[in-house]
């Protein structure tokens, strides 16, 4: 069955649950004031710039092997994509959270498989952000 559009053709986010978890995200849509939804948008594209820019740490720290710092940067996004209900970039953040450590929380010993493992990752996490950004921007009314 296709998702469902409005006659303006903006998505109807329930037929997205996979990606967006419709109940936290319509928690935000709650704030808004008018039809316009200036205070969502104002959240959501917030979000798009801070997911750009953390994405780009995240390369960087990838390439200087810095596992703490990978580590660290997937938390916070992960945190972030929780916040508006994103569920495929917060799971594939906390995964990158997670592979630079042991079961007992320590940093891992082999770099090499726990890079590989981020690398892989972050390539599925970005695809993700890619998608839902899409469905966003349609969603607030962009052409995309």
């Amino acid at each position: 069955m296709a998702p469902k559009v409005a006659a303006d053709g903006t998505p109807d986010l329930k037929d997205y649950a996979d990606v967006i978890d419709p109940s936290t995200f319509d928690q935000i849509l709650e704030m808004d004031d008018d039809d316009e939804r200036d205070f969502s948008r104002g959240i959501v594209y917030g979000f798009f710039e801070q997911a750009e820019t953390t994405f780009e740490k995240m390369e960087k720290a990838l390439t200087n092997e810095n596992l703490s710092e990978l580590s660290q940067l997937g938390h916070f996004l992960k945190g972030s994509s929780a916040t508006l209900g994103l569920t495929k970039v917060k799971e594939a953040c906390e995964r990158i959270q997670h592979f630079g450590k042991d079961e007992t929380g320590t940093e891992e010993k082999d770099n090499t498989t726990a890079l590989a493992k981020i690398k892989q990752t972050l390539g599925e996490a970005k695809g993700d952000y890619d998608e839902v950004a899409k469905l966003l921007r349609r969603f607030y009314g962009e052409k995309v």
